[in-house]
């Protein structure tokens, strides 16, 4: 089965099946909020729509890249996200790749966000949904991230099922630009365990399924069993 691999630029047309990777570190944030609780995000392509939308819906939360600012209640960051609590709260979610990327292909018809916690159920999802070849959007650099392709990459050979090593695409992750510049403390808003937090493989046992609702972008999660290694 032959994948697409591309950058947010380089998108034409709609995909049937898109899968959206953002490793460091939207969608381990986003996959860290579900775990804490949150029932839904909402994905806004600004700063300004995300604030919008939260003071228009009592309860709603914001999330942003980047240091704290007026408004907005959590950060971009796994190692700050997780001791919070967000029971049963919608999270607004607005960062500079992983929602872009997102929003970019909100209209195909399967539309997933993944990183590495969520690699595993993420391909069992596909496998699942006999959904054919992919296209994954590389959202980091114009879609030459290393992180974020070697996730893709992985990701892909795990659709196509047996058993897949995930250290090679761990490596190249570690080693990326955003890997270096997030333990140089060169990204704001960050914790010095986030590069750590977001290469832990299968943290989470679900899949995260973005749909319109309401003319929104919404991602939930979506639990998915895994598969004994003697059936797969």
């Amino acid at each position: 089965m032959e994948h697409h691999f591309l950058g947010i630029p380089e998108l034409t047309g709609v995909p049937r099946v898109a899968v959206v990777i953002d490793v460091m570190r939207a969608f381990t944030v986003a996959a860290w909020a579900f775990s804490r609780g949150v029932e839904r995000i909402v994905l806004a392509s600004t700063q300004s729509e995300a604030l919008a939308l939260k003071d228009s819906h009592a309860g709603w939360l914001a999330l942003k890249d980047g240091a704290p600012a007026a408004g907005f209640d959590a950060v971009n960051s796994p190692g700050l996200l997780r001791s919070c609590d967000f029971a049963g709260r919608t999270l607004v979610q607005k960062t500079t790749a992983g929602t872009v990327g997102a929003l970019a292909v909100a209209d195909a018809p399967l539309v997933l966000c993944a990183s590495f916690v969520v690699a595993g159920p993420t391909a069992r999802y596909l496998r699942s949904q006999d959904s054919g070849p992919v296209t994954f959007v590389v959202t980091g650099e114009g879609g030459q991230a290393d992180e974020d392709l070697a996730c893709a990459e992985y990701i892909g050979q795990c659709v196509a099922g047996g058993d897949v090593e995930a250290a090679p695409y761990l490596h190249r992750a570690r080693t990326s630009r955003a890997a270096a510049e997030l333990a140089g403390g060169l990204r704001s808003g960050f914790h010095p365990d986030d590069v750590d937090l977001c290469l832990e493989v299968d943290r989470f046992p679900f899949a995260m399924v973005a749909r319109q609702e309401d003319s929104l972008t919404v991602l939930r999660p979506v639990a998915v069993p895994d598969i004994p290694s003697g059936i797969r």
